[in-house]
């Protein structure tokens, strides 16, 4: 009689399975920190999709920034050159009259053909926002006015601008040039001692 060897046992018995640690349901801990790191998970993935985003409209407005300040440059040079053609071509016709003028009159007319001009030119400055700044009679203001010289008129006012050297200039109300002026100074008052005073009391 032959004995049946363990190797030899029936295919078609059952195995023992291992126990999977993982099969078994997860406590109520586990699954309110499960979903808590869903949560984070997904909202550091949120956070990185913005940053990327941010990160990627950055890069555009570094490349686009300095475009518009160039284009920006450019639409002002063109404002101020065309502002100033009218007055080239006054000039050309002022210089052009100059030559053909003839007898008396061709000195004034020569006058009258640059002040032509320089009023255009004005009037096209002052369209960009540039005002002359007031001096002669007016009050001396030292961030408007430089004094080159003082003068004494006894029959006008103390620190009043008496001549105008060269314009000064503002552009939308700051100063881009101070007039070189000519100031008025009058003499100080002697103070009286205090002897002078006593003896005009006791008089």
């Amino acid at each position: 009689m032959k004995f049946m060897s363990h190797k030899n046992k029936d295919k078609n018995e059952p195995q023992e399975t291992p126990h999977d640690p993982a099969a078994a349901p997860a406590s109520p801990e586990v699954q309110v920190l499960q979903k808590e790191i869903d949560r984070l998970q997904a909202e550091n993935k949120e956070l990185l999709d913005k940053f990327q985003r941010l990160g990627a409209d950055y890069a555009n407005y570094q490349k686009r920034v300095p475009k518009q300040i160039a284009d920006s440059v450019d639409y002002e040079k063109r404002l101020i050159i065309r502002s100033l053609l009218l007055s080239l071509d006054n000039f050309a016709h002022a210089m052009a009259g100059a030559k053909t003028a003839q007898g008396p009159e061709s000195l004034q007319s020569v006058i009258d053909g640059v002040q032509l001009v320089y009023n255009h030119i004005l009037d096209a400055l002052k369209t960009l926002g540039m005002e002359k700044i007031a001096s002669v009679g007016q009050l001396f203001e030292p961030g408007k006015h430089e004094a080159i010289m003082q003068k004494t008129e006894p029959n006008k006012p103390d620190n009043i601008v008496l001549e105008e050297f060269l314009a000064g200039y503002t552009l939308n109300g700051q100063v881009l040039r101070p007039a070189r002026v000519v100031v008025n100074k009058l003499p100080a008052q002697p103070t009286p001692t205090p002897d002078e005073t006593t003896d005009t009391e006791t008089e």
